[in-house]
């Protein structure tokens, strides 16, 4: 299941704004989303370890290039 069809099954407005294959293992390892459909970045994801699974989210919620928020994990599960 990729990550679109996970965040539409939790019901998430996620907008993939760019994807990024860094260690070029054929998986995306990097995600630029907009998460409130605005047409800006407002959350980036990275997967440290090649699992598919992020490690480490960084919010930017108000788009001012400023972290809000470093999360160890994904920040878009509770």
């Amino acid at each position: 299941m990729s990550e679109n069809e996970t965040a539409q099954t939790r019901g998430d407005e996620r907008h993939e704004m760019l994807t990024l294959d860094t260690n070029q293992d054929g998986k995306s390892d990097v995600w630029v989303v907009d998460t409130d459909g605005d047409g800006k970045a407002d959350l980036y994801q990275f997967d440290h370890d090649g699992d598919g699974k992020v490690d480490l989210s960084i919010v930017d919620s108000n788009q001012d290039g400023t972290p809000d928020q470093i999360v160890d994990g994904d920040a878009t599960r509770s």
